[in-house]
């Protein structure tokens, strides 16, 4: 008795809160949980390979944390413009044109391509000077790993963007088991070549760099077979790839665009933060490495609810059902605050073996537990309302005012109140860490202002 009472209450509950007429519970959970899956395998291997480049010597470990702020600014200007497919393909699935829906994932592939490949030969001939300009304040045999990461991985780039395309044409459209079997492969395949030729051979950052480009080609191919091939729903052929439409085009970067300036802005900015770090000396650059793992081992659960959320407010914009589209943004955000507080109850008494993985000095444990546990705490009240709200904003069209805004507070408040908390005033890393927390309040408040008016949802990306 009481458990049938448990069940009607749980539907019940499920119905009023992630039920919707665009959109119903179930289908909210058939997306959610394979992007969740894929999200955890994503943060889990990337704490796996952190922990195993930190076997070969604190100076790998800061080289690789170094380039990676670097990767992460890089990528996320092509995976942005992947961004806008996933809204233009999800709102076309919403508006039921399945033939527009075609040509906004192939054009999706197209265009991410094409901007992965001029990055990636911008960075191999120019890798020297924007080595030198970013970190040349590191110690020698840092900067010797970082040169020989930061090009291996460039070669890479058009591998992992027509993954991204592809995933997030099949996230539009709801397909995000199939993302997640390409996510996982591609994943799964470099853990192991990492763990080959890292802890194998012995190949240390030059293992890294071997193991990226064929786990992410691999992945690339398999993408565009199952793209061809095997899918049923997108109906993408070969030739529509190579085609450039210009009104498709248009709507992909529209959303796309600002964003990807966004992330430029925002991970340059991260940059920046990262060579205050780079003059705290060569601990502080690990302190920080390993308390972004922790952090984000935390906000698995929420980011993948910040991805689904997009697919889930583009369909209900495609029909224009703007209650629904408020009703699960809200919900969203109740969601991924309270998946904090459930990750910080978990991870902070595995704190110790956890550390451990990372074979991190003595001198820098009791900082790294400070940061993680300040970052815990700020994630519960501000994380959801500044990375949650603009998936929600940007799924409706609304992708100038929201990469506006995350660009100024960026600058305006990490960077600036980092420096000053970092350096000028000496908390050191603790400070740049407590400067983040800071900014994600100032841009979260400015988000939920926006929403509670009616601008946000005005746009009409689709005919």
């Amino acid at each position: 008795m009481n458990q049938a009472k448990l069940r009607v209450r749980t539907q019940s509950f499920l119905d009023r809160h992630l039920s919707g007429e665009s959109i119903d519970y179930r289908q909210i959970i058939a997306l959610f949980f394979p992007i969740l899956i894929d999200q955890a395998f994503i943060v889990s291997l990337s704490l796996m390979n952190t922990a195993m480049i930190s076997s070969s010597g604190v100076a790998a470990i800061s080289a690789v944390n170094m380039i990676d702020s670097l990767n992460i600014f890089l990528i996320s200007v092509f995976v942005a413009v992947s961004t806008g497919g996933t809204v233009v393909v999800a709102q076309y699935k919403g508006n039921g044109n399945d033939l527009m829906v075609s040509k906004a994932a192939a054009s999706s592939v197209t265009s991410v391509s094409l901007l992965a490949l001029c990055i990636s030969l911008f960075i191999i001939i120019f890798h020297q000077p924007a080595l030198t300009i970013l970190f040349g304040g590191a110690s020698s045999d840092v900067f010797a790993n970082a040169k020989i990461y930061l090009v291996g991985s460039s070669i890479s780039y058009v591998g992992i963007a027509v993954v991204e395309a592809v995933c997030g044409a099949l996230r539009g459209i709801g397909k995000t088991r199939a993302s997640l079997a390409l996510s996982l492969f591609m994943n799964f395949s470099y853990v192991l070549l990492n763990l080959l030729l890292i802890n194998g051979f012995h190949m240390g950052v030059h293992g890294m760099v071997i193991a990226v480009n064929v786990s992410r080609y691999l992945a690339a191919a398999c993408a565009i077979i199952f793209l061809v091939r095997m899918d049923t729903n997108l109906h993408v052929q070969i030739r529509d790839m190579f085609r450039l439409q210009a009104g498709m085009l248009k709507r992909i970067l529209f959303v796309g665009l600002p964003f990807a300036t966004e992330q430029m802005f925002f991970n340059g900015g991260k940059i920046i933060t990262q060579t205050f770090i780079v003059s705290l000396g060569t601990y502080a650059i690990a302190t920080n490495a390993i308390s972004a793992s922790f952090a984000g081992l935390s906000q698995i659960p929420a980011s993948a609810l910040s991805i689904t959320l997009i697919t889930v407010v583009g369909q209900c914009m495609g029909r224009r059902n703007i209650e629904d589209a408020r009703k699960f943004t809200k919900s969203f955000l109740w969601l991924a605050s309270f998946s904090f507080v459930i990750m910080g109850l978990i991870i902070l008494p595995l704190f110790g073996p956890l550390v451990s993985l990372f074979h991190p000095p003595e001198e820098i444990v009791d900082d790294i537990f400070t940061i993680v546990l300040i970052n815990l705490i700020a994630q519960v009240p501000l994380w959801a309302i500044s990375f949650i709200m603009p998936s929600a904003l940007r799924a409706a069209g609304d992708s100038k005012f929201t990469s506006a805004t995350a660009m100024l507070s960026m600058w305006l408040f990490r960077i600036v109140l980092g420096y000053i908390l970092g350096i000028v005033l000496h908390f050191g890393i603790i400070g740049v860490w407590l400067a983040m927390n800071c900014e994600w309040g100032v841009r979260g408040a400015i988000f939920l202002w926006r929403f509670t008016g009616k601008k946000w949802y005005r746009h009409r990306l689709i005919d």
